[in-house]
């Protein structure tokens, strides 16, 4: 099967060395995507596209599917098939027909439909001719519901390139963007809401190599979920490109402020600390920005007033892609994205809680409230930082040394399948001797009281990371008999 890729409009805008870089590293995104899905996968690469040649089984195919879909830099794709035209300059309409036909003709049982030709190279015809006299052998030849040129049932779509000629067996929407890795590196402050998901996201999609940074303020289970969705963005947008997951201790920092800064100025303050500690980080690390998922007048900090005090903490440029939007829409994203279950069900853990918190910061009173504050604690939060890269992210010193990973589950053995339910969904899980139980990554926080602790459960999902993050997590709850499948 083939599958003819078309560039992000905006890649096409781009001046020729330009262009071909980004189509170069679309290409090398893709190979690295989907070899581990077919090793003898074949990604080609044209002016204005790219094409994907596999001749793997139907749920591969859904799989090359899938991964498409959600890769930066792809406008729209098609699946289609691809011949060798008899005669490159000469029509056959005869053969493009039956061509057509063996695809189209069971769809179009008493539909009305419109047929479109695309042409590129030199032809004796036009790409009217084709629309017209293949269309009329349809009519003429098949039981169609007939003609309709505007919103018809049905769309036959082929394609003539040189000597080739396509038939379109279906489109599908790509994500847009730009190719990862094609931008500079940005540092994602991430807290697991919406806004920090949905901003990470928008980075990734505009090709932005997106590493993340998480001020822990809740313990091992809030960094256990923040990361479960770094895992996710990375995973689901992100894989072509090994990025780096910060963890950074700042419950002192939070104390600190409570202790010696009035009530009215914490919020900023706490914003400029965080900035302080992730602008060394970043520089630790060469990466350029940093991300947040702040917005005009979403909260009391996110003031024009208050983001102008909080960014003068910093040099680094400090950018945030959801300043303009209203909450309902980033709420919207999030569901798009898939983040906005993780939202729902994160903890919320709120860093300082002012009284009567100043919408209009002012800089000279913040400095006085500064000096009070020992920086010594922020020194120490940032020394303490952990730094991982993303796909190893679950090597967690001491605690993951007694998590079993099995490729094989014992007779008897219970395998807990927490993938989406959408991934379950497209690709069901059906083991021999062994009973497998549904339960989402995300609701297991909240309804692991329901798992029997005297049960031994073989955690599963695709990668192995999440599963391994959850049987952290209820390795800490007090469950003892966990571990993880891999298939």
């Amino acid at each position: 099967m083939q599958y003819t890729i078309k560039l992000f409009s905006e890649i096409t805008l781009k001046s020729r060395p330009v262009r071909q870089r980004l189509v170069r590293m679309l290409r090398d995104n893709l190979r690295t995507l989907l070899k581990p899905l077919d090793d003898n996968i074949v990604i080609g690469r044209a002016w204005d596209y790219l094409s994907v040649d596999s001749h793997a089984n139907e749920n591969t195919q859904a799989q090359i599917v899938d991964v498409l879909r959600r890769t930066p830099g792809i406008s729209y794709f098609q699946r289609v098939h691809e011949y060798s035209m008899p005669n490159e300059a000469l029509a056959d309409y005869e053969y493009f027909f039956e061509l057509t036909r063996a695809i189209y003709e069971p769809l179009l049982e008493g539909k009305t439909f419109a047929l479109r030709c695309r042409r590129v190279g030199e032809h004796a015809f036009t790409s009217n001719d084709v629309e017209r006299f293949v269309g009329g052998l349809f009519f003429q030849r098949c039981n169609t519901g007939g003609v309709k040129l505007k919103n018809p049932d049905i769309t036959i779509k082929v394609e003539i390139r040189d000597d080739k000629f396509y038939v379109v067996e279906q489109s599908y929407s790509g994500l847009g963007g730009f190719p990862m890795a094609t931008q500079d590196a940005v540092l994602s402050l991430l807290s697991g809401g919406f806004d920090s998901t949905v901003s990470s996201y928008l980075c990734i999609k505009r090709g932005l190599l997106t590493h993340y940074c998480f001020f822990n303020l809740g313990g091992d289970a809030h960094e256990i979920a923040v990361k479960e969705i770094a895992v996710y963005l990375w995973t689901q947008y992100g894989a072509s490109h090994r990025v780096k997951f910060i963890s950074v201790p700042f419950s002192d920092i939070v104390r600190e402020l409570q202790e010696n800064v009035h009530h009215s100025q914490m919020g900023v303050i706490l914003k400029r600390m965080m900035l302080r500690a992730a602008s060394e980080l970043a520089r630790r690390f060469e990466i350029g920005a940093l991300v947040t998922g702040e917005a005009v007048a979403q909260v009391s900090s996110q003031t024009l007033v208050n983001l102008s005090v909080i960014d003068e903490a910093v040099d680094m440029l400090v950018l945030r892609p959801l300043v303009l939007m209203d909450k309902p829409d980033i709420i919207d994203c999030a569901s798009k994205i898939g983040t906005e279950v993780f939202a729902k069900n994160i903890p919320e853990y709120c860093g300082v809680i002012s009284h009567k918190p100043t919408t209009r910061a002012k800089p000279e009173r913040v400095a006085r409230e500064e000096e009070r504050f020992d920086f010594a604690v922020l020194k120490r939060a940032i020394e303490n930082s952990v730094a991982y890269n993303i796909d190893e992210i679950t090597q967690i010193s001491g605690k993951s040394a007694d998590i079993h990973m099995r490729h094989e589950v014992p007779a008897g053995g219970v395998v807990l399948d927490i993938r989406h339910p959408d991934e379950i969904e497209k690709r069901p899980l059906s083991l021999l001797d062994c009973r497998v139980q549904t339960l989402p990554f995300y609701q297991l926080h909240k309804r692991h009281s329901e798992l029997d602790k005297n049960t031994h459960y073989w955690l599963y999902c695709e990668r192995g990371v999440m599963s391994a993050l959850q049987a952290q997590f209820l390795c800490g709850v007090g469950f003892v008999k966990v571990g993880v499948y891999k298939q």
